[in-house]
Parts: C-alpha cells; sequence; structure tokens
C-alpha cells in the first residue's frame, strides 16, 4: 500500500467514524468529518498532510501524491 492510499483509507474511516457517532451519540461529531474534510482541501492546494507524515514515519512506501 502506497502513502496516498493509506492517508485515503485513514480519511475514509475518520469520516464514516464521525458520520457514525454523530448518528448514535451525539450531531456534535459531525465536526470530526468537517475536519476531516477541511485537511484535505488544504492538503491539495498545500501538499502538507500530517496523516502522510506520520505514516511516511512508520515507513509506508511514498506514492505520487505525497513523495
Amino acid at each position: 500500500m502506497t502513502l496516498d492510499r493509506a492517508v485515503f483509507v485513514f480519511a475514509g474511516i475518520v469520516i464514516l467514524a464521525g458520520l457514525a457517532l454523530a448518528w448514535l451519540v451525539s450531531p456534535w461529531w459531525m465536526l470530526l468529518p468537517a475536519f476531516a474534510g477541511l485537511n484535505m482541501i488544504q492538503a491539495a492546494f498545500t501538499g502538507f498532510c500530517p496523516a502522510a507524515m506520520v505514516f511516511k514515519a512508520l515507513g509506508v512506501k511514498p506514492g505520487p501524491a505525497f513523495p
């Protein structure tokens, strides 16, 4: 798995977890997927992604989006 795919999988998990928690616990959990979406938008423009940095430190091989 490349770094790009790992970031996409992580973002998907965060979004789905936030939606499930909002449905089951409190609507305030909708802030979690909102944060994930905003982070993905800023990463598209700046190339800076904290999740990519963590996965890179864990030894995931780079991909085309996050070298």
